[in-house]
């Protein structure tokens, strides 16, 4: 196609701009592809005002709420994809620009090559197939994912010997299970202090560099932790470990959803749980590995060497972090629009693909800051309703991750194996195949994330979640050792297997996606906040639960907990299965009042469906969001 450009009114710096091809107020594209379809001329019959006035008109609605290039006609895009390239440094590749926008706006395929025509058709049809620079990211990802369920883990089988080694039964009996409560849950305390630092830390650093950072605060204190002489000392130690694991937590899941495409964002984001999954099963074989044996390790070293085996993960993920792209959407938030440009190049199948996402990613951005001009974005979360159902709905996730009781399992399996007189060395094993079943029963939801939705993950295994722990609970009334020990692992196992597809990866990928861009950093340390103060509650109650309710009554009052979960969900989480980060600003514009009513009223249409099967009945005329598909 030959395609040429031409300014016909004055520059919008208030100068005659002298570049060639240069969009100002109002401009002509000429190509044989427009004069084919009969709209060779943009002229003030068509629009009036700025090519972007319909940024600052959609804003003054206060919310998106579906595809705003959709209000504006195909000459007045191609003008604003024009004037914005040239604004933004990216004039050289303003076809690109105009093109993606048209795709943006439409799907029109404007005189593409065979190769953009395979790639647009593959987004469809084969959404796996994306760049090595994609996947790489995803590996450094993982990599973090590791260095968190490793440093969760570990403890688990070390703490059976530092209670003994560093004293703890210096304090009262009831004292002790509180002293080894804080112990255990230092970390996930100091989360939740180091978490309100992660929106200036990746404002100042990037993305990059706040994961960077995080990873070595951690493996120094893995190091610290291994030359602890004192419950003090580790305290102090497992505290700084959690500055580190915090900020981390609640940048790479944000890291992920901003670098991938959006049919495979969910999975692509999920992958930072089923990597922790991997983690704490890592930590576990850990515990097996330097379990004391006669001639070999010793009680005192066993627990320094598992505790220090974390230091690996972060050493590895500090030399790969700065040879992967940084987030386009951060490049984009500090108007280095080239280095977007640059990165999305390298995470895109093409530069036509780099483009449109660049473009839409701009003009939503741009709207959403327009909307959130002049306030305060702490005010902003709670204020506004579309930020403050994000937030409830992402703190209701985080909440019930850790509430549905698996963290009390992951901290605590060796010793309620012990308690089920299980052997140290049983306990330890035992404990290891809880982490194998959390890591395999992960790995389909790499697929069932963005194929069933995370609303629907959730829904479906509350349910089995509540169930396996009041089996597990009652396995502890079963006189005969053998079959108690077989049932209470089979209850432990059985509850796993539903957590790691569900209530594992849903939370992290739900928060990190849910929020706009403005307020994307505050809002997943806030959800993020959350999980860390309830993890640390759960972790320091549990000994002190276990002791007064013993087993049946704790794994019950857990299993109670799911059931809350699962009206949390169902009243608060809406759907947000393959739709761009953009587009949730739709999603979450609907007021919670109608969500409610609505899910209620289609509560007999999807009993029906249930039990008749979806051909046999129709849903509700009544629809929530209109994206003009």
């Amino acid at each position: 196609m030959s395609a040429t450009f031409r300014s016909t009114g004055p520059d919008p710096r208030g100068q005659r701009t002298n570049k060639p091809a240069a969009a100002a107020d109002h401009a002509e594209y000429v190509g044989d592809d427009l004069e084919k379809k009969g709209g060779t001329i943009v002229s003030e019959k068509s629009f009036t005002g700025r090519p972007d006035d319909f940024i600052h008109r959609i804003a003054q609605y206060g919310n998106i709420t579906h595809n705003p290039l959709q209000d504006i006609s195909r000459e007045q895009c191609i003008a604003h994809a024009s004037e914005w390239a040239d604004k933004n440094g990216l004039g050289e590749d303003r076809e690109y620009f105009i093109k993606g926008a048209l795709l943006a706006q439409s799907g029109e395929q404007l005189d593409l090559t065979d190769e953009e025509r395979e790639w647009l058709e593959k987004e469809h049809t084969h959404k796996w197939a994306q760049p090595k620079t994609l996947y790489y990211m995803s590996v450094m990802c993982a990599m973090c994912a590791i260095v968190q369920g490793m440093d969760e883990t570990v403890v688990n089988g070390a703490q059976t010997y530092f209670v003994e080694i560093l004293g703890f039964d210096q304090f009262s009996p009831n004292k002790e299970t509180w002293m080894q409560g804080l112990v255990v849950g230092a970390p996930y305390l100091a989360c939740v202090v180091a978490c309100a630092f992660t929106g200036p830390l990746n404002d100042l650093l990037g993305r990059r560099g706040c994961i960077f950072l995080s990873c070595v605060i951690a493996a120094g204190a893995s190091i610290w932790e291994a030359f602890t002489y004192s419950w003090v000392q580790l305290f102090l130690a497992r505290l700084l470990l959690g500055v580190g694991v915090g900020p981390k937590s609640a940048t790479v899941p944000v890291y992920s959803a901003e670098s991938a495409p959006a049919p495979i964002r969910g999975a692509l984001v999920m992958m930072w749980q089923m990597w922790t999954a991997f983690g704490i099963m890592f930590g576990y074989i850990m515990g097996v590995a330097f379990q004391p044996r006669d001639g070999g390790i010793s009680r005192d070293t066993a627990w320094r060497l598992m505790l220090g085996s974390t230091v690996v993960a972060p050493i590895l993920v500090c030399l790969q972090v700065f040879t992967v792209p940084e987030s386009p959407r951060w490049y984009i938030r500090k108007n280095r629009y080239g280095k977007a440009f640059e990165s999305l190049i390298r995470l895109r199948n093409t530069k036509l693909q780099a483009a449109r996402d660049l473009y839409y990613m701009s003009v939503m951005i741009d709207i959403s800051e327009e909307i959130n001009r002049g306030r305060n974005i702490f005010m902003d979360i709670f204020k506004i309703g579309r930020n403050r159902r994000a937030l409830y709905a992402s703190q209701a996730l985080m909440f019930m991750q850790q509430f549905c009781g698996v963290n009390v399992i992951a901290y605590y399996s060796t010793n309620i194996f012990l308690d089920a007189n299980y052997s140290e060395s049983q306990a330890l094993l035992a404990s290891m195949g809880f982490g194998m079943v959390n890591f395999f029963f992960a790995l389909p939801a790499v697929f069932t994330i963005d194929t069933f939705g995370r609303r629907s993950l959730t829904l479906v295994t509350f349910p089995f979640l509540a169930l396996f722990l009041l089996f597990t609970g009652f396995s502890f009334y079963i006189p005969d050792d053998t079959a108690r020990i077989g049932c209470i692992a089979l209850g432990v196992y059985l509850y796993t297997a539903f957590y790691s597809p569900g209530m594992g990866p849903v939370p992290f990928t739900y928060s990190a996606e849910a929020f706009p861009l403005h307020c994307r950093d505050m809002g997943m340390s806030m959800a993020t906040q959350t999980l860390w103060a309830f993890n640390f509650i759960l972790s320091l109650t549990w000994p002190p639960l276990l002791a007064r309710l013993k087993p049946q009554g704790a794994f019950g009052y857990y299993a109670g907990w799911n059931v809350v979960g699962w009206l949390l969900c169902f009243f608060l989480q809406p759907e947000t299965k393959e739709k761009t980060l953009e587009e949730l600003d739709i999603i979450f514009s609907v007021p919670t009042g109608k969500f409610i009513r609505y899910q209620v009223s289609h509560i007999p249409y999807n009993l029906k469906r249930l039990f008749l099967g979806s051909k046999r009945v129709g849903p509700p005329s009544e629809t929530l969001y209109d994206f003009h598909d």
